[in-house]
C-alpha cells in the first residue's frame, strides 16, 4: 500500500513538470500526496470497516470516496470528480480516466482470486468511472498487484495483462519518452505505468522509470509502485520514512492497520 502512495509523493512535483530521464530529486521542495493518495486510502479504509456483507456495494465506495474529498478537498482532485463529490444525491459518471486505476491498491491485496478481485473493481469504478476504458485500466492494475503479491513472474504478468486487456505492451519505455505527453486517458497511461514496473529491477527503479517518461507523473508513479511493491515485496528504508513523514496520522494509520491485515511488509 506505501508503494502507491509513495509512487504519488515523488511524482507529485514532476506532473507539472516533466522530467525525461531517470536521474532526479525524489523527494524535492513541495513534494505532497495528492488525490491519488486519498483515494488509495479511502478504498483501503472502505475495506477495512465495511462489514462483509456491504463489502461489494457499489454505493458504499462512491460514499467513501466522498468522505474522503470532504477531508482532503485541496489534494488536487479533478473537477469532474470534485463536482460529483459534493452532490447530494449520488450519480453515475463515465469517466474513462485513470483515476478508477490509481485507486485500486488495496482491492489488489485483499481479495483472494483473480475473479473477486475484477469483480470488485468494478464496482469500485461504478459511480465515478462507468466506463469500459476506466474499468479495464483499474481492472489490469489491480490484477497485476495481485499477481505480484502471488509471485507470477513478469512474464507471466505481462502475458496475463495483455490477453485480458487487449493492452499492447510490446513497447519500451525509450520508444514512447520523448513523445509522451500528459494525458488521463486510461489506455494511455496504465500500460506504461505497467511497463515502468516490468522494465525496473527494483522499487526505487520503478517509480525512476515511471516519472521518467514524463504525463500524469504522480499517477503512473502511484501505479506503477503498488505493483513495484507488491512484486518486490520492500521498498528502501530512506524512502519509505521520507514518504511517511510527508502523510498526515489519519492517512498512515489507515495504511498501517491495512498492512497488519493483510501482512504487507
Amino acid at each position: 500500500m506505501y508503494g502507491a502512495v509513495i509512487g504519488d509523493i515523488i511524482g507529485s512535483t514532476y506532473e507539472w513538470h516533466n522530467v525525461k530521464h531517470e536521474d532526479f530529486e525524489l523527494f524535492p521542495s513541495g513534494s505532497r500526496f495528492t488525490d491519488d493518495t486519498v483515494l488509495t486510502v479511502a478504498v483501503a479504509d472502505k475495506i477495512l470497516n465495511q462489514d462483509k456483507s456491504s463489502v461489494g456495494s457499489r454505493k458504499s465506495y462512491a460514499l467513501w470516496y466522498q468522505q474522503y474529498y470532504k477531508r482532503y478537498p485541496g489534494a488536487g482532485f479533478g473537477q469532474m470528480f470534485s463536482e460529483w463529490a459534493v452532490k447530494e444525491n449520488i450519480s453515475v459518471q463515465r469517466s474513462f480516466g485513470n483515476g478508477a486505476a490509481m485507486r485500486v491498491s488495496a482491492i489488489g491485496y485483499a481479495f483472494g482470486t483473480p475473479k473477486e478481485v475484477l469483480s470488485e473493481v468494478k464496482k469500485s469504478c461504478f459511480y465515478t468511472h462507468n466506463h469500459p476504458e476506466a474499468i479495464a485500466g483499474a481492472s489490469a492494475i489491480a490484477l497485476a498487484i495481485f499477481l505480484a503479491r502471488h509471485d507470477y513472474s513478469k512474464d507471466e504478468i505481462q502475458k496475463q495483462i495483455t490477453k485480458q486487456f487487449k493492452y499492447n505492451m510490446d513497447f519500451a519505455l525509450d520508444d514512447i519518452r520523448d513523445d509522451y505527453v500528459f494525458d488521463s486517458r486510461s489506455s494511455y497511461s496504465v500500460p506504461p505505468a505497467i511497463k515502468a514496473f516490468l522494465e525496473s529491477d527494483s522499487y526505487e527503479d520503478a517509480i525512476r522509470k515511471a516519472v521518467s517518461i514524463g504525463g500524469d507523473s504522480d499517477t503512473i508513479a502511484c501505479m506503477a509502485g503498488g505493483i513495484a511493491q507488491a512484486f518486490y515485496k520492500t521498498i528502501p528504508d530512506k524512502i519509505l520514512s521520507k514518504g511517511k513523514a510527508l502523510l498526515d496520522a489519519g492517512l498512515k494509520n489507515v495504511l498501517n492497520e491495512f498492512n497488519e491485515k493483510y501482512n504487507i511488509g
